[in-house]
Order: structure tokens, then C-alpha cells, then sequence
């Protein structure tokens, strides 16, 4: 299992991966797609609002269960990975396959930078998770 050092991550079991422009990506962590298992839908419709950290951004469905999606910080949802979305690509196991590259979820623009450093670390994740 990965556990990418320069990502933070979420107790809910979100990654964030900030950008020098102020935006970020966020996905799901290696670790929530295995106890998932195939992920065969995922909807968001929230790009354009304005979120609070911790509030529902969207859900994946897996064969047997479906998971809501939380922000890790503020932000607006200014993206959602096309690749993933059944109105686009429609390949929601490309979380399954690549969590930290090609399985991204959504972009955002951060609301306040101060929230990451209330977020977890990859050895503070990896503690939680084993």
C-alpha cells in the first residue's frame, strides 16, 4: 500500500495534493479503494460551489457499499476528473488502478491555506490505517 509523502491526507481517507497556484487536487487514498473494492460509479455535483472543510463533496459507489466524499480544507470544486465521470470517460476503477495519479477526483481552489496543516501527514495516514 502507498502512502505518498508529499500528499496530506484526511482522516476520512482523502489525499490533497497542493499546487503553487493556489488550487489542489483531491482523491481518495490507496487504502480506502482496497477496503472499497471496485468502484463502478462516482458522482460529484458540487464544481462551481464553495465548500467547508469537511463537508460532502460527492460519492463513489463500489459493488457493495457506497462512500460520500469529504473536503479536506475549504475550497471551491473547480473540476471534476472527466476521466472518471460516467458523462465522460465512465472509468470510476481508474481509483482502483492509479489512487495518486490518474484516479484524482476533483480540483479545488483553497478557501484558507491554514486548514492544511490540521491535516495528516503520510506517517501520521499509515498509523491510522494499520
Amino acid at each position: 500500500m502507498k502512502f505518498p509523502t508529499e500528499l496530506k491526507y484526511t482522516k476520512d481517507h482523502e489525499w490533497i495534493a497542493l499546487h503553487e497556484d493556489g488550487t489542489a487536487t483531491v482523491g481518495i487514498t490507496d487504502f480506502a479503494q482496497s477496503e472499497l473494492g471496485e468502484l463502478v460509479y462516482v458522482e460529484v455535483e458540487t464544481v462551481g460551489e464553495t465548500l467547508d472543510r469537511d463537508e460532502v463533496f460527492g460519492t463513489v459507489e463500489a459493488v457493495k457499499t457506497t462512500s460520500e466524499l469529504f473536503m479536506p480544507v475549504s475550497g471551491e470544486v473547480i473540476e471534476f476528473n472527466e476521466k472518471i465521470d460516467e458523462n465522460e470517460g465512465d472509468e470510476p476503477a481508474l481509483i482502483n488502478e492509479d489512487p495518486y495519479g490518474e484516479g484524482w477526483v476533483i480540483k479545488i481552489k483553497l478557501s484558507n491555506t491554514d486548514e492544511i496543516t490540521e491535516l495528516l501527514d503520510a506517517e501520521a495516514y499509515e498509523n491510522l490505517v494499520k
